[in-house]
């Protein structure tokens, strides 16, 4: 069967994916074609044709717990919302959406809402991810534009990567980058608190203090102005530079954390280098600053003229995969459709006599953090989410999970049926998922990619621009008469010829008479698309999109977050946002199963945390039960905690519900990256560890469970211990007193161990003990639908070797199995163990910890040799 191509649904890289359908599913497999990742693809990517599955999906509209059909649904929708509008104005609506919706999507919820309704009360979980970068980019150049190429990665001589762990988060450009090192010795600086692995192997990790990067950047530009290096004929086409230089002189070096001789390095690799790219991602975004340290960032490329030219540049990541199309919609509530300023009032008289609206909205709408604040405080009293989950995601989430209980009319769409949101929901409406998409999205380069199904949507799902186009002409509004994505985006790109004669540089107008047929076949493409301009970089030539035509810097005074604790949090290598998707996976559950904080060693010993017990952590009135590593990796005071956690995956592991709502005063990004919190050590009576051929239901504390190949996992404590640990074992996995069970007890020690077998196979078993449970996860998960008689040890016998925990989730190759590559002398580079495991040949994201445990066991090896 013929190919498919489309792109994959995770973050901004956008890399294209072919996929060919068989009877169970999809394989997936990289495009060598397409210029975002030629042909490579990360864990993630690599795993999709594993969560493209029936399980867990929502099949069928619901008014509360009735399934109804979709004209009910609908109409009830439309009903709701017309009544709400009719009663209390347009402001008493909004739509809360998603970066994962497609350009199409994006384009008719921004229709909707402010041409139509007349509000501008529609908001985006992207503003939880890349604001800051559109407000920084807005307020220097005059438009929310990415100046640069993915190629300027490899013709740079240097990257300077700022609060982006891009071997995890962007891992096929990392690869790009790498073999940029390789082949022509780009360096790369990591600016990071954290030591992360894409800081372990870089050239220089400047350990900087949590928020300061504004200081470090405003460092950068006395010592630029002070070696002579400003570039004054390109500033002639900038406005601000004597403001931002005063705010800079008055910048504390102390503020930054580092020593003397780290800023000398910086400044002598960042100075003395013309081709230098400066990316960052969301520690810089999600702060409370965010859009000043953007502007920092912006102001030191401006002051020497590194901008828009081959290799050098300021480049934003997005974290997700269609970030950028929301933006060029005007997905977010303080921007317009097309890059036109929704504060212009000719911009918005241009957009409404564009689509013949009755209304238009005439400022900006409410930010997220706002907007669930005016959720909570009864001013939105109809709210429609589509394709995000804020009960999870948003600071504060348990507030934000009171607001939405409280809002008298809430719409959830999405492909899933059980979500922390979607339990508040008053009408579920089934959307499509990933693989039944059909429509666009683009990446953090600017490119323009088609996502193209390979099957029908599951079920009764449909489309998300269709739910909106059906809910507006059931509301009496004209001009939602589509058919197909395609007519969608023909008419998005002929608004943005308009913006383009407006002056706006988002304009794709040679596509405005595309048909259906070219939209099938339509091959990735950079923006601008148009008679004046195709593709490329912008702003070398000093054009820039104020009105004057002029850049702007922007004088920055630093601040930085104090506190005795504050949490950092973050991504993991192998998940995505709420891991609705990668949770399905189980190669994507074998890196990291379970919520986690890192904690330094000095912070352990003062608060009494032990390795692999757990730790609470606090903040909001409310806490968090996480899984204690100790680690340099973080600077005492400094914890990480990964954001995937959810009410479906563990019991207290949502880390957004202790982090405080406050927010950058420009973008509204929430400072997700530095929330005050208190950590104290939890003392469960018992940990467990389970494993289920049928399912888990775990019934204590603290638990945390993933699928398996075989079933699912789960690791467990509790305060309380059960009476009968067999009685409570049947219940956790559902079994009758039939099925037979084998049973250890050490009373005095505190362990139990059970194993339940039906027809001789394993089918459960369950492993309580004092201290963290210590065994083979990986084996004993194996053994589920096997005969045996053996679970019950724990452990492989001598003739089934124990990998150990998986580190290459691309190939399944375990710790175990690598060290001993390592330590037998066979594998003593990086290559080696590609050659002999094939770890970290394909999206190479684990490469920096396959260099870490080289480096950790070689010593071994040359002192048994001495």
């Amino acid at each position: 069967m013929q190919e498919i191509r489309s792109t994959c649904p995770y973050c901004g890289v956008g890399c294209g994916v072919l996929l060919r359908p068989t009877a169970d599913g999809v394989e997936v497999r990289g495009d060598p074609d397409h210029p975002a990742n030629m042909g490579r693809l990360c864990s993630k990517g690599s795993a999709l044709g594993e969560t493209v599955g029936p399980a867990g999906r929502l099949a069928t509209p619901m008014i509360g717990d009735q399934a109804v059909a979709w004209d009910q649904a609908l109409d009830l929708v439309a009903t709701r919302f017309a009544d709400t509008i009719a009663q209390h104005g347009p402001e008493s609506v909004a739509l809360y959406v998603s970066g994962q919706l497609l350009t199409e999507d994006y384009y008719v919820a921004n229709k909707l809402m402010k041409g139509f309704i007349g509000s501008a009360n529609i908001d985006t979980n992207s503003r939880l991810c890349m604001a800051s970068a559109v407000a920084g980019h807005r307020r220097a150049f005059g438009t929310d534009t990415v100046p640069g190429l993915y190629e300027d990665f490899e013709k740079a001589d240097l990257v300077v990567l700022v609060g982006s762990n891009m071997a995890w988060c962007h891992p096929v450009l990392f690869q790009r980058l790498e073999a940029a090192r390789a082949s022509r010795g780009t360096r790369v600086v990591v600016i990071d608190p954290r030591r992360t692995p894409t800081a372990e192997g870089a050239d220089l990790h400047l350990p900087i203090a949590p928020g300061a990067d504004a200081a470090l950047f405003n460092l950068a530009l006395v010592e630029a102005e002070r070696r002579g290096l400003l570039d004054r004929a390109y500033l002639a086409q900038v406005d601000g530079l004597e403001a931002t230089l005063e705010a800079a002189r008055a910048t504390d070096p102390a503020m930054t954390g580092l020593t003397q001789g780290q800023l000398q390095q910086f400044y002598d690799l960042f100075l003395g280098t013309e081709k230098v790219i400066t990316a960052w991602s969301m520690g810089i975004n999600q702060s409370d600053s965010g859009s000043d340290k953007v502007n920092a960032i912006l102001n030191l490329h401006l002051a020497l003229g590194r901008i828009g030219k081959p290799g050098m540049g300021p480049f934003s990541l997005t974290g997700q995969p269609n970030a950028m199309g929301g933006r060029e919609v005007g997905g977010l509530a303080n921007m317009l459709a097309a890059h036109l300023n929704i504060e212009d009032a000719g911009h918005r008289d241009a957009v409404q006599g564009f689509w013949a609206s009755p209304t238009m909205a005439g400022k900006p709408g409410l930010k997220a953090v706002d907007l669930f604040r005016a959720v909570e405080a009864g001013r939105v009293k109809a709210l429609w989410i589509m394709c995000t989950n804020p009960v999870v995601s948003m600071p504060e989430a348990d507030r934000v999970a009171r607001a939405i209980q409280s809002c008298d009319f809430v719409v959830v769409s999405d492909m899933m049926a059980e979500t922390d949101t979607m339990r508040l929901a008053d009408v579920r409406l089934p959307a499509t998922g990933w693989g039944e998409k059909d429509g666009t999205v683009t990446n953090s380069e600017r490119r323009i990619s088609r996502q193209r199904p390979f099957r029908k949507p599951a079920d009764l799902a449909r489309a998300d621009w269709w739910q909106l186009a059906q809910v507006a002409r059931r509301m009496g509004f004209q001009g939602f008469n589509w058919e197909t994505p395609a007519e969608v985006f023909a008419e998005h790109a002929a608004l943005s010829g308009v913006a383009g004669a407006l002056g706006s540089d988002f304009d794709i107008s040679d596509h405005a008479a595309i048909t259906r047929a070219e939209y099938d076949a339509l091959q990735p493409f950079l923006w601008p698309a148009n008679a004046r301009k195709q593709g490329g970089r912008f702003f070398a030539d000093g054009r820039f999109h104020h009105k004057d035509g002029r850049a702007r810097m922007i004088a920055v005074t630093p601040r930085v977050t104090a506190a005795p604790m504050i949490l950092n949090t973050g991504r993991v290598r192998d998940h995505w946002h709420t891991m609705s998707r990668t949770g399905l996976a189980p190669r994507l559950n074998q890196h990291m199963a379970e919520p986690f904080l890192e904690v330094n060693p000095a912070d352990a010993t003062r608060l009494g945390l032990q390795a692999d017990g757990l730790a609470r952590v606090s903040g909001m009135g409310a806490s968090a039960l996480l899984r204690v590593t100790i680690t340099d990796r973080v600077a005492p005071g400094q914890p990480f905690a990964p954001i995937h956690w959810t009410g479906e995956t563990t019991s207290a592991g949502r880390v957004g519900a202790v982090v405080e709502g406050s927010f950058d005063p420009v973008s509204g990004q929430p400072a997700l990256k530095s929330g005050a919190v208190s950590v104290e050590a939890a003392k469960p009576l018992w940990f467990g560890y389970a494993v289920s051929a049928r399912g888990l239901s775990p019934n204590c504390a603290y638990w945390a469970r993933a699928i398996h190949a075989k079933g699912m996992t789960a690791e467990l404590a509790g305060f309380d211990e059960p009476e009968d640990w067999q009685a409570h074992a049947r219940a956790l996995f559902s079994l009758s007193d039939e099925v037979s069970v084998q049973m250890v007890t050490d009373t005095a020690r505190g362990r139990v161990r059970l194993a339940f077998l039906a027809e001789g196979r394993l089918v459960a078993a369950l492993f309580i003990d004092r201290s963290p449970v210590a065994l083979s996860r990986a084996h004993v998960a194996s053994l589920l639908g096997e005969e045996t008689s053996g679970a019950l040890s724990g452990r492989p016998g001598a003739d089934r070797p124990d990998p150990g925990p998986v580190v290459c989730a691309c190939f399944s190759v375990g710790m175990n199995t690598i060290v001993e590559a390592i330590a037998t002398g066979a594998c003593l580079t990086v290559a080696d163990l590609g050659a002999a495991l094939k770890a970290g040949t394909n999206c190479g994201a684990c490469r920096p910890e396959l260099a870490a445990l080289i480096t950790r066991h070689r010593p071994q090896l040359q002192e048994a040799a001495e």
